[in-house]
């Protein structure tokens, strides 16, 4: 289960990377399985994850913020606490076997459920810094971030009948709240189910600008509610954009504020 990582140092004013896919990010029946927009959708999460665009940069990122989650690492914030970092190693060594991060398995195992750091400590992450060298441990990090997180939602939302926009507001919401819900985190289906509650979505002929706020206003309900969350700004200052200005494609440019701030995505 992921969930959004305090604001680091800030960074400049206003964050300018250009985008892949030329002015309008591309044609408009084009979904986040489009190359160019999966990667503003990276962009997008990372800023939220780890203010910056240059999501490519975090694979070696790994810290505990006081969270409850344990260890928080890599492009979109595996933990040790939720089984997804332990899923992480697991999946490069069965690709690697021998390598360095193969040996905390039992303890990744022994700490999923908590946050405690027994058997990981400086070795681990020193380990997994040094790991994010190697091809295979990005692609399984990759691979971990499509088969939980990015593959589910995207398949979600096309089923909704959602946008390249609405596709990537369910793929950020895997990412911060998780599927299902825990102990003292509203997931993924819950918010869906209360958004549907009061909006029809585009697949049931519903508007899906009306539909996606309402799945907005539900998510931000969900941040409330949990200890460790309280500002909504990825949603109000980003998303909720978005939708008010009919980004529906995730036409380029995009500007917004996450956490005090500011980003921009151009057109090339």
């Amino acid at each position: 289960m992921k969930h959004r990582r305090p604001a680091l140092a800030a960074l400049a004013a206003a964050l300018v990377l250009t985008g892949c896919s030329g002015s309008g990010t591309g044609s408009p029946e084009k979904g986040l399985d489009d190359p160019a927009k999966k990667d503003i959708a990276m962009r997008l999460v990372s800023s939220a994850e780890n203010s910056t665009l240059d999501w490519k940069a975090q694979y070696g990122y790994i810290e505990d913020i006081g969270d409850g989650r344990g260890y928080t690492a890599g492009i979109i914030g595996f933990c040790s606490g939720t089984g997804d970092m332990l899923k992480v190693v697991e999946r490069y060594t069965a690709d690697r076997q021998g390598n360095a991060l193969e040996d905390f398995l039992p303890a990744l195992r022994a700490v999923n459920g908590s946050d405690s750091h027994e058997g990981l400590g400086d070795a681990f992450t020193a380990a997994w810094a040094k790991a994010a060298a190697d091809p295979a441990f990005r692609s399984a990090q990759d691979s971990e971030r499509d088969g939980s997180y990015f593959g589910p939602a995207v398949r979600r939302a096309e089923a909704d009948g959602l946008s390249a926009l609405g596709q990537f507001i369910y793929y950020d919401a895997y990412v911060m709240h998780g599927q299902a819900d825990t102990e003292g985190t509203v997931g993924f289906r819950t918010i869906r189910a209360q958004a549907v509650a009061e909006a029809r979505p585009p697949s049931e002929g519903g508007d899906e600008e009306a539909y996606l706020n309402a799945f907005l206003d539900a998510r931000v309900a969900a941040i409330r509610e949990e200890p460790s969350h309280s500002d909504t700004s990825r949603v109000e200052t980003a998303q909720r954009v978005f939708v008010r200005e009919g980004k529906l494609q995730l036409e380029t440019p995009l500007v917004w504020k996450v956490y005090g701030e500011s980003f921009r995505i151009d057109g090339s």
